[in-house]
């Protein structure tokens, strides 16, 4: 049975937390502190393989990277008792030009994407033609 393609997703950090710089550091990292059901529950329906867009939000408002999921969801060690999970993440690249929120709110291409219509939420999937788009923007190459 062929390997289904991998899914596509965003996930935010404030740089100040951790950067994209931090993760390309540290050369991998787990993903954690997510507490909303929602985005807990898209990170439990991420993949090994999966790629995320890394995006700053509150300081520089950007896609700033590409990550890929490197271990699938398990139980956040900073939630002792609770049910959130984690995920561990590790770059892949960085964008060539990093593409702001004001880009994306005014491209009639991306109007549907879920970091638009759920803005609130630090992990959401991002559709193929929408990822595709994004690397255009960026000028990179996956």
């Amino acid at each position: 049975m062929p390997k289904a393609p991998p899914s596509h997703w965003l996930i935010k950090s404030e740089p100040s937390k951790y950067s994209w710089a931090q993760l390309e550091k540290d050369g991998r990292t787990y993903w954690d502190g997510v507490r909303n059901f929602e985005a807990r529950n898209f990170m439990r329906a991420m993949k090994a393989g999966d790629i995320c867009l890394f995006y700053h939000s509150n300081e520089g408002k950007e896609i700033v990277g590409v990550a890929k999921i490197v271990k699938e969801a398990y139980p956040d060690p900073t939630a002792a008792g609770e049910d959130w999970s984690a995920v561990d993440v590790a770059p892949l690249k960085s964008l060539r030009s990093p593409v702001a929120l004001e880009v994306i709110k005014s491209d009639p291409d991306l109007t549907e994407m879920a970091l638009l219509k759920r803005s609130r939420l630090s992990v959401v999937p991002v559709t193929k033609d929408q990822f595709d788009h994004i690397m255009k923007l960026a000028r990179t190459k996956v």
